[in-house]
């Protein structure tokens, strides 16, 4: 088993609570612990524009557990590369994969110091596999997957799941060129994992325009889905492809299953 902290960079020595973060914002609305009134006042007010945020954030979880549950089970995948994983709640990744493959190894990315904090409640971990955490940022690939590299085999295939992040990427050129880097540094046999808030709801979109304008932190992009299915160029995409979230081979989700919500996702395959 191995368990650790690996810094890809040098995180920094204080939090700041003056300014809201997505990882803990996302916390908050998923009825966590770990957040601080200026997150809190920042997902409340996108609560106030957009009451269906909450029902966005526990579908996408829903659907992060079903793609690992598919790509540990199903797809035979035993290494997960998790960037953005935000703050440890029920069912992170490494406690679904392991639930199927208890061999199965997975690397947690963030560059929030808060989740750098709570690290060791991540960093559980059966006898047979591992776990590990690097303080690093979406937006320097290179070094991700560097110090990914001394957890995971990365000439065997690897889970990649980017799941909320490329919203925080607000180029979309750049975040194309990020999500390309690492996939070209996986082998056959890689997924990608991916969703992010969509542009498919004005009312959601009004949301997130309010927040940006307003909360001070990095801001979020909402894309359509047609912008999505770039993030999955040369790969092979798997069924039902790029959909709401809860149309994602659905199962039966603990928070019912509205006819759309605006978060969209998918998984592709590289081949």
């Amino acid at each position: 088993m191995t368990n650790r902290t690996a810094g890809a960079q040098q995180p920094p020595t204080r939090i700041d609570t003056t300014v809201p973060h997505s990882a803990r914002i996302w916390n908050y609305l998923l009825g966590g612990k770990d957040h601080y009134a200026v997150d809190r006042t920042a997902g409340d007010r996108v609560c106030e524009v957009f009451p269906g945020m909450v029902d966005i954030t526990r579908h996408s979880r829903a659907f992060t557990g079903r793609v690992v549950r598919h790509l540990a089970g199903e797809a035979g995948i035993r290494q997960f590369l998790d960037i953005g994983t935000g703050l440890p709640t029920v069912d992170n990744t490494h406690e679904i994969a392991q639930r199927v493959a208890p061999d199965s190894r997975i690397v947690y990315v963030d560059n929030d110091p808060l989740v750098l904090a709570h690290a060791q409640a991540l960093l559980t971990s059966t006898r047979e596999g591992a776990t590990s955490y690097l303080h690093a940022d979406v937006r320097d690939p290179a070094t991700i997957l560097e110090a990914a590299s001394e957890t995971l085999d990365l000439d065997r295939p690897v889970g990649l799941m980017l799941m909320g992040i490329l919203g925080l990427v607000s180029d979309y050129d750049e975040a194309r060129a990020v999500t390309a880097e690492l996939l070209a540094a996986l082998p056959p046999g890689s997924y990608l994992g991916y969703n992010d808030g969509s542009d498919t709801d004005p009312a959601y979109v009004a949301a997130i325009s309010r927040f940006n304008s307003g909360s001070g932190a990095v801001p979020y992009t909402p894309r359509s889905p047609r912008l999505m299915a770039g993030f999955f160029e040369g790969l092979e995409l798997l069924e039902p492809g790029i959909v709401s979230c809860p149309h994602w081979r659905p199962e039966a989700l603990p928070f019912g299953r509205p006819p759309e919500v605006a978060v969209y996702g998918g998984v592709g395959r590289k081949v």
